[in-house]
């Protein structure tokens, strides 16, 4: 991007005057450019700021202790880039630090800069007005695409970059300066700089310009209040509406709990003295319970008496247990002494048992050792046997060998030399050969005649596959009839199909299926146009085949027309003019569908379908220019037209409906692709059928080919095999001879057998040295294991004699044992009764205590009372008698009573906290009210001065008030009052009362008050000028130019698609021009370059011609 002031680029353009440059007057605006391309557009951004030449630059830019020194606020947008957004390609752009003008035609791509802006800073789509998904934001044919936008910082140094990636499915990634972030980042970064993106004062797109003014006087305080107000006079606001419900709820819930108490007071007043006669039956009633409490307590008194005698003979049995238990534990002492030597004299013996068993182990290994040494001595003297005999039959072999070596050399020299016949040879294979190419060349035609019967085969196939697809459509058309009311369709195609042959000429129907429309619009049309019983009707084309089927279709209820085939003379077809064309009517509705020609015959004839036109969306929007141009009935995307003229009175009428979606054409059926699948399915069986003919001719061809070279193979093959078989025989003799001299020199180089012997004699020294070392240890065992034994037999002996004596003892303790068993059970019998008398014990307490638990107080009671059940008893009927002796009508007048008077203490108690905490509500509302209505009404005295000064100014009148309720803050509001006329009188803001124009005059004039008490960094307006009138749209745009011109305004876009000649611009103006087409990216790259007006216009007439 290149920018440069006014000043120089006229300086520029005054350099390079041409006579094919036009002159232009008043202010020239930079491009915001794109490029055409087949692949990708692309758009570069090139502008100039604008500006008077009558003050050098320093002086006009006039800046602020806020501003910096490159004249931008904190928070100002520094640079825009997008890339696949909407319809740009890609796009870079930097706005100037004050009023933006961004100026281009319809549909450039204005608005998508505004929704960058929007989607950018962590907006939503809904606030746009658009497309309510992000990925209907990314440019159409990409996947992804992204938005960068650059924010200044505190510091001229200082630019924060937020990029948000998204893409077709939803996504979306943010990063700021490069890094990824989660969105929660981007919004405290956003709000750090108090930008609002869903606020209507601060950020205006086109699809909301209309919101503004159906704004309520309390949303335009609400959005006041945050675009213009610091954070404390909006949360102030919020906290006043939500202390002041509080407080009407408070109020309300005072009163009610007011009366409810005095309510109660007098209920209790009246119950007093039925509340007194209740009492006294209560006391008598309470002295009752409390000797019924003694009772089950006098029961538990005489079960503790019964467990204690049983608990006393429990400790005589256990004494006696005891005794008889110490004696048994002083005789079975010595019996375990005596068993304790026992075991360790059998330990002993298991000992020497498993040291004879080791003995007998190593006996075994060494007989084993010296049974296999013996068995090698022995082997090694049958080897020495075996070495001598070898020797004796070497030397025979070597002899028989010399013999035989002799014999087949002898054989070898009267073998006779063999010649192979080489020509007879050369002369079949040439003959093989060429009975081979013609099989070739066969075989070749063969796989290619194969080859096109594949596709043959494979065409039939698609016919026949794509045949029954469209018989599943048409299935799908008569099932769309049936749904649609005609209930015996299918049994009607079925009778027509059986009966084909009893017509004498073709019969079509039913009329759904022979019409194809290939598009959906315009079936919707033809479906409208057409009554709905033509669509299940059947045409014949003679008369006698119209009676059979009206005979036979009665039963069906299905029509049927006949077509006589003299077509009557019509009226004359209105050709589609290019006055039509110009309106966006495109064809006639006789010209969008197929059919064969007596069905279509029939439907133009009967239904004028040629007198019937099919227009667009902007034939839509200018019907009435239609019927001037003879157009009577007219179909549009949205609507279906029809006009006609009175026989009387010759005027004309005209009725609109809305056009409905097509419910039979869902699955439509192409005739001509019928008729051509027909004709291709003759075709392909035609040519399967010559192809199979020559493959069959082919393949005789063939097999007698390769018979004959199967004939002359084998010939060749037998003379092969006889050179073969000679050539075999000559080698054979040689390889024998061969081997027999290898064998010859094989046995003559054995080794020689003294030296064998002598090795064998040396092994069998050592296996005999080696049985006569076993044979030593084989008596030092057998010395150990006769020690061994005699000592187990020792212990075995003294082992059996200790069992005995034990078995004595253990005889002598049987008679204790008895007795002490039947001890044991006498104390068990004790010990089940003191646990049965301890449960009745138990079981007694837990009635007792299930009824009254024991306390020092109770326990006073009780002494007061009789000590004996049957008196006990006789008391407690004497005072339950005198209690029923008390009548009274409400049975529960005391619990109403006490209840009563617990909500009466309860409603004082919450009565004094409400009245406290109501008074504290009221004091925080008067102070916080005291701290925001007085900062709130001097905002609104400095908008309204300014507002009326800016109205003032234009001739008219207007007014902001602040609309104060009272305590009732959520109906506070701002009140705009304008008037437009003279005579009027001021009227509120709104759609009933003014005009487009004058409520965009009177929005853009209330945002432009606000500019200088706007703590917001930026705001964006999108064709608020639309729809003002000049005179209102000059002094608007006079009005912004001053406010922009201000020290500390915000910065400001205002898109608008066209500015009024002759506007006065100052230095806060920066205007961005929007414009596309082919031949922009080299004009761009000029002005970038910094070419002047007179380069690029050179270029602009270098293209055109």
């Amino acid at each position: 991007m290149h920018i440069i002031s006014y000043k120089e680029y006229i300086l520029r353009r005054r350099e390079k005057q041409s006579t094919r440059c036009p002159a232009n007057t008043g202010k020239e605006f930079a491009l915001l450019c794109m490029h055409s391309g087949k692949a990708e557009s692309t758009r570069t951004v090139g502008h100039v700021i604008m500006g008077t030449d009558n003050q050098p630059p320093s002086k006009r830019a006039r800046k602020s202790f806020k501003r910096g020194e490159d004249d931008y606020l904190p928070g100002n947008i520094v640079e825009i880039e997008m890339h696949n957004f909407m319809t740009y390609g890609h796009i870079k752009s930097r706005p100037g630090s004050r009023l933006n003008l961004v100026i281009g035609p319809n549909g450039t791509g204005k608005s998508s800069l505004v929704c960058a802006i929007a989607i950018g800073l962590a907006g939503e789509p809904q606030l746009l007005g658009r497309a309510s998904n992000i990925g209907d934001y990314v440019k159409r044919g990409e996947e992804s695409g992204w938005i960068k936008i650059s924010l200044r910082g505190n510091s001229v140094a200082e630019t924060i970059t937020i990029t948000r990636k998204i893409d077709k499915q939803n996504r979306s990634e943010w990063q700021i300066n490069g890094r990824t972030v989660p969105k929660k980042d981007v919004l405290d970064t956003v709000h750090k700089f108090n930008i609002q993106v869903g606020n209507l004062t601060q950020f205006l797109p086109q699809d909301r310009v209309c919101e503004f003014a159906k704004l309520s006087p309390i949303d335009l305080l609400e959005e006041t209040e945050k675009a213009v107000g610091d954070q404390e006079l909006s949360r102030k606001h919020r906290a006043l509406i939500e202390k002041s419900r509080e407080l009407k709820r408070l109020e309300i819930t005072v009163k009610q709990n007011e009366e409810t108490l005095t309510k109660f007071k007098a209920l209790n007043a009246e119950q007093e003295k039925d509340v007194e006669r209740v009492r006294q039956r209560e006391k008598l009633l309470r002295k009752v319970e409390s000797m019924k409490k003694k009772l089950p307590w006098l029961k538990y008194d005489m079960r503790k008496k019964e467990y204690i005698e049983k608990k006393e003979k429990e400790k005589m049995a256990k004494r006696n247990r005891d005794e008889i238990a110490k004696l048994i534990a002083e005789q079975k002492a010595p019996i375990e002494e005596k068993k304790q030597i026992k075991k360790k004299l059998e330990a002993a013996c298991q000992k020497l048992n498993n040291s004879i068993s080791l003995n007998d182990k190593k006996r075994r290994d060494i007989i084993d050792t010296e049974n296999r040494l013996s068995v090698q001595v022995r082997a090694k003297a049958n080897e020495i046997e075996e070495v001598n005999k070898r020797e004796e039959s070497r030397q025979e072999r070597i002899a028989r060998a010399k013999e035989e070596l002799a014999a087949a050399e002898a054989d070898l020299a009267k073998l006779p030399v063999y010649e192979p016949p080489k020509e007879e040879l050369e002369g079949l294979g040439s003959q093989i050969r060429e009975l081979e190419i013609s099989a070739g060349e066969k075989r070749s035609l063969k796989k290619e005649k194969g080859y096109m019967l594949e596709q043959e085969r494979s065409t039939l196939n698609r016919c026949m596959n794509r045949m029954k697809d469209i018989e599943n459509t048409n299935i799908r058309l008569l099932q769309a009839l049936k749904d649609s009311g005609a209930r015996h369709i299918f049994e009607a195609v079925e009778w027509v199909k059986k009966n084909s042959s009893n017509f004498k000429s073709k019969v079509y129907g039913p009329v759904l299926v022979e019409v194809n429309v290939s598009n959906k619009g315009h079936a919707a049309y033809l479906e409208g146009h057409v009554p709905n019983y033509i669509w299940k009707s059947f045409i014949t084309q003679d008369s006698s085949d119209r009676d059979l089927l009206v005979k036979n279709m009665k039963q069906f209820d299905i029509p049927v027309l006949n077509y006589t085939g003299n077509r009557e003379m019509r009226r004359g077809i209105t050709l589609v003019s290019d006055e039509m064309q110009s309106l966006g009517i495109t064809s006639r509705l006789d010209e969008v569908f197929e059919a064969p020609s007596a069905v279509k015959d029939v439907l133009i004839s009967q239904f004028a379908l040629d007198h019937s036109f099919i227009g667009s969306e902007v034939t839509n929007r200018r019907a009435d220019e239609a019927n001037k141009l003879g157009v009577m009935d007219l179909w549009t995307p949205e609507n279906h037209y029809r006009w006609s003229i009175s026989r009387y009175g010759g005027h004309v009428s005209a009725s609109v409906s809305p056009v409905q979606g097509s419910r039979l054409f869902a699955s439509n059926v192409d005739v001509r692709e019928i008729n051509e699948l027909n004709h291709r399915r003759s075709e392909a069986e035609e040519h399967i059928a010559t192809l199979d003919e020559e493959l069959k001719r082919i393949s005789s061809e063939q097999r007698h080919l390769e018979d004959e070279a199967a004939k002359l193979h084998r010939k060749r093959e037998e003379i092969v095999n006889t050179v073969r078989l000679e050539r075999r025989k000559q080698q054979e003799m040689a390889n024998r001879i061969d081997q027999r001299r290898r064998k010859l020199e094989s046995m003559e180089k054995e080794e020689d057998m003294e030296t064998t012997i002598s090795k064998l004699t040396d092994l069998m020294v050592q296996l005999n040295l080696q049985r006569f070392r076993k044979a030593i240890e084989m008596k030092d065992l057998l010395i150990e294991v006769l020690s061994l034994k005699r000592r187990f037999a020792e212990q075995q002996l003294t082992t059996v004699e200790l069992d005995m004596k034990i078995r004595d003892m253990e005889r002598e303790l049987k008679d204790p044992e008895r007795r002490g068993i039947i001890a044991q059970q006498e104390f068990d019998r004790c010990k089940d009764d003191v646990e049965h008398c301890r449960r009745q014990l138990q079981m007694a307490k837990d009635a007792a205590e299930s009824v009254a638990r024991l306390n020092p107080e109770l326990q006073r009671a009780f002494l007061e009372m009789p000590d004996t059940i049957e008196e006990l008893e006789g008391a407690i009927q004497d005072c339950t008698a005198q209690a029923n002796a008390v009548l009274f009508l409400n049975h529960n007048v005391l619990e109403e009573y006490e209840r009563r008077c617990e909500q009466i203490h309860n409603l004082e108690l919450k009565l004094e906290e409400d009245r406290a905490v109501l008074n504290r509500s009221l004091a925080e509302i008067n102070s916080l009210k005291e701290s925001w209505l007085p900062t709130l009404r001097s905002l609104v005295i400095r908008i309204n001065e300014t507002f009326s000064h800016n109205f003032q100014e234009m001739a008219v009148a207007g007014e902001v008030t602040l609309d104060e309720h009272g305590m009732d803050f959520d109906k506070y509001g701002i009140l705009i009052k304008v008037k437009f006329r003279q005579t009027g009188q001021l009227q509120v803001l709104s759609a009933h009362h003014q005009s487009g124009g004058e409520r965009s005059v009177s929005t853009i004039l209330y945002l432009v008050s606000l500019q200088d008490l706007t703590h917001c960094p930026f705001r964006v307006v999108d064709e608020i000028n639309q729809g003002m009138d000049p005179i209102n749209e000059r002094n608007m745009f006079q009005q912004l130019v001053r406010a922009a011109s201000q020290p500390n305004t915000p910065q400001c876009f205002l898109l608008t698609p066209k500015l009024l000649p002759d506007l006065d611009y100052t230095d806060a103006c920066s205007v961005l021009n929007i414009m596309n087409g082919p031949w922009i990216e080299k004009t761009s790259k000029a002005w970038s370059n910094g070419a002047n007006w007179g380069t690029v216009t050179e270029m602009l007439s270098q293209h055109s011609t």
